[in-house]
């Protein structure tokens, strides 16, 4: 999958160094070319002998030791780099590239190359959290270096919180994903996932059986592409995709104001989310106390989401999901009018294994000419393939 491509691995001193093993091993059974660099610091964790064993390649620690061929190898590794991954990176690495130093060979081939650089953080989470750290990856990130988020949990040193590399199954996805489909590169798009909630009182509230899957798949195959996401999530318990951003709300008003805010500077709109149509006219500040009598709660309409952003679409193009258990196509056909989309995807929720909570979907696409193509029984990872297919042809 990866032949023909060259990774350069940074990899600095700590506790972590041992799952960058894993990362090589990974990356080579999927027939990637890895040049490795240690800092001498990494040494004292996990020997060259290892990392040159599963890369097949001379690493390369000491700048000033006697070279292994005639070229200048800091510059050699920085001109061959296809991306150039730091896992794991301390915080003193991402210091000296954030402020331009370049004192051994891993910082003075960060300097040199011009490969897309990318960092997978490891350290301890006041590290992490630290502002002076926070300031450099700020500065970092606005001139295009990229950061694979780390981990949530207990580290090497007792402490709970962020900072443990992330696995190395994740950051092997992030780089296969930069070196394969860019189609979207450039492109800003908004993908709203899950439900949203509608509060009754302090401890009660409505919702619907949305999980998020189908948003978050898209919200990971769009980013895999090279898109700039931002992924406007009600409530769910799915970890946000590597690299996206998220805006999180819990009700169909705030879900509103939030693609409101950004969707004159996108360039698409994926509506996947299932916000609630209705939400109760008055909410209890206080519990709602059981008594003998029936609850009857009044309801209002929310705003239709997908109808507003409609009357504001320019170029966007905007797709549309449709919910539906009776006269699908009718129904589907006359939400794209009134809606202003480009395309709807259409999901019989009454089938089994299609629909709200399934890991699987069957859809129909429905374009605005009308043209409809029915799909089998897949995975909400292939149909979201096939969605942002169908929006990267339009865009």
């Amino acid at each position: 999958m990866l032949k023909g491509k060259n990774i350069v691995l940074g990899v600095t001193g700590g506790i972590a160094v041992y799952k960058a093993v894993d990362v090589v091993s990974r990356l080579r059974k999927m027939s990637a070319n890895i040049d490795v660099i240690m800092t001498k610091s990494a040494t004292e964790f996990v020997q060259p002998l290892t990392f040159q064993s599963l890369s097949q390649n001379y690493v390369t620690v000491d700048m000033f030791e006697e070279p292994k061929k005639w070229e200048i190898e800091h510059i050699s590794l920085a001109q061959k780099a296809d991306v150039f991954l730091v896992a794991p990176a301390t915080a003193n690495i991402i210091g000296k590239v954030a402020n331009g130093i370049a004192d051994d060979m891993l910082s003075t081939t960060i300097m040199a190359t011009k490969a897309k650089v990318v960092f997978a953080p490891a350290m301890n989470t006041n590290m992490y959290t630290n502002p002076i750290y926070k300031e450099n990856e700020i500065k970092l990130k606005a001139l295009g270096y990229e950061f694979i988020n780390p981990a949530k949990g207990r580290l090497a040193c007792g402490d709970y919180g962020e900072g443990k590399l992330a696995e190395p199954v994740d950051i092997v996805e992030y780089v296969t994903n930069m070196l394969t489909n860019n189609d979207l590169e450039d492109k800003k798009l908004i993908i709203s996932a899950g439900p949203t909630i509608e509060p009754i009182d302090p401890v009660r509230y409505i919702t619907n059986f949305s999980s998020g899957k189908m948003g978050y798949a898209l919200a990971k195959e769009a980013k895999s592409r090279g898109a700039d996401v931002l992924l406007v999530s009600g409530p769910t318990n799915i970890d946000v995709p590597s690299g996206v951003k998220v805006i999180r709300v819990n009700t169909t008003r705030e879900m509103l104001k939030a693609i409101e805010e950004n969707f004159d500077e996108c360039d698409g709109l994926i509506k996947a989310a299932a916000p609630l149509d209705y939400r109760p006219e008055a909410v209890s500040n206080i519990k709602i106390k059981k008594s003998g009598e029936d609850l009857n709660i009044k309801f209002t309409r929310n705003p239709d989401i997908s109808q507003e952003i409609g009357t504001r679409k320019k170029n966007q193009i905007m797709v549309g999901f449709a919910a539906e258990t009776n006269d699908l196509v009718k129904n589907a056909k006359e939400k794209i009018k009134k809606k202003n989309f480009d395309f709807i995807v259409l999901n019989d929720v009454s089938k089994k294994d299609a629909g709200f909570r399934s890991d699987t979907n069957i859809a129909t696409i429905i374009d605005k000419d009308g043209h409809i193509n029915d799909y089998p029984k897949m995975s909400k990872e292939e149909l979201s393939k096939i969605i942002i297919d169908k929006l990267s042809e339009l865009l």
